[in-house]
């Protein structure tokens, strides 16, 4: 994937950090689903099926939200927050997890992530918080 695919839109308009969103998820089903709906809701939307491959691509300086699912192989969901808190990233994260454990949340809460989505999760769930880690 081309760097200059992550922050130009068509035509090379620079997309603000409102309109980018990044998914890890390892399954692929998820990524392309979540990537449609975002379309539609005007969202540029690059996916990465691990964080390995999102880290190689994505440095902390390309502005976006990153929806970041929990159970990974390779690093987990938890250990690629870490890695983006300990490098110094502000980059909003969005946790997201079918495992059906309560504490989640307030684990990814307390982890640095703005906000946690049990799957299957409602559309409108997700837009609304990307809108509030936008503000």
């Amino acid at each position: 994937m081309k760097l200059e695919k992550l922050c130009l839109k068509k035509g090379g308009e620079v997309l603000s950090e409102n309109k980018q969103i990044f998914i890890v998820d390892d399954d692929e089903s998820v990524c392309r689903a979540l990537s449609i709906l975002l379309a539609t809701y005007g969202f540029n939307v690059d996916i990465f099926n691990s964080a390995e491959e999102f880290f190689n691509a994505v440095p902390n300086s390309i502005p976006g939200c990153l929806i970041l699912d929990i159970h990974m192989s390779g690093l987990d969901g938890w250990e690629t927050l870490q890695r983006l808190l300990t490098s110094g990233s502000s980059r909003p994260v969005i946790m997201i997890s079918a495992d059906k454990n309560e504490r989640l949340q307030e684990r990814a809460s307390k982890g640095g992530a703005m906000g946690f989505l049990q799957k299957p999760f409602n559309d409108q769930a997700l837009v609304d918080l990307i809108n509030k880690c936008k503000n």
